[in-house]
């Protein structure tokens, strides 16, 4: 269930419905199911995770946040922040589009440009995150995200009459992969398959897997 993402603490995600697509049950030939994340609070998944690591590092003390996004995590450090009664900075790349620096703006983050990618404003995250007190929120790969991310497998488990054939999911960063490898071995799903699918062109899970390694792609083309 939601709850599971903030061990007590009342999460700042909601638990999303889980609705049968007609249309893609017809193309596939079985039922296929979406997990209706988009009408959370700021709109992704990313509130789930990011809001479980904002809410920790406030109760540890935390007076500022500070997060590298050109878009969905910033939007959830942003909206957790506001939430927490505590200042954010969001840290974009210069390839991040107007609205989005207007609605990180409306939910009020401050935002400073650095680099034309996110390596390159995550390098200025982390430089800022050395100021006293302020901690920085990395959008995808902390294991309080994952956990928060793991919520999602606990309200399938509750909506779903059975355990499901497969999960479909996008690959970003692999936060929400992470998190929902993480939930299926939480509730006993662990022989489920995933299918990760990433977008050509920003496939660095792909590449990082033919490579055996990390790796960071010099562009998103």
């Amino acid at each position: 269930m939601a709850a599971q993402s903030g061990r007590g603490e009342k999460p700042f995600h909601i638990i999303s419905p889980v609705l049968e697509s007609l249309p893609l049950s017809q193309a596939a030939g079985t039922k296929v199911y979406m997990k209706l994340e988009n009408i959370q609070p700021t709109g992704s998944f990313k509130i789930r995770g990011i809001g479980r690591l904002c809410q920790e590092a406030a109760k540890e003390g935390c007076r500022h946040f500070v997060c590298s996004s050109g878009g969905n995590a910033g939007l959830a450090a942003a909206y957790a922040a506001k939430k927490l009664g505590l200042p954010v900075t969001v840290v974009v790349p210069s390839t991040t589009g107007p609205a989005t620096v207007r609605k990180l703006e409306e939910l009020g983050a401050e935002v400073e440009v650095s680099g034309q990618v996110w390596d390159e404003a995550n390098r200025r995250a982390l430089e800022l995150a050395q100021t006293e007190g302020w901690v920085s929120i990395h959008p995808f790969d902390h294991p309080l995200v994952w956990q928060g991310h793991a919520s999602l497998v606990w309200e399938l488990k509750d909506s779903l009459e059975t355990k499901p054939d497969a999960i479909l999911l996008a690959v970003g960063g692999g936060g929400l992969l992470a998190g929902v490898v993480a939930g299926l071995h939480q509730v006993g799903w662990q022989d489920v398959p995933i299918v990760a699918a990433e977008t050509r062109g920003a496939h660095s899970f792909h590449v990082a897997l033919a490579a055996g390694r990390l790796v960071s792609l010099p562009d998103i083309t």
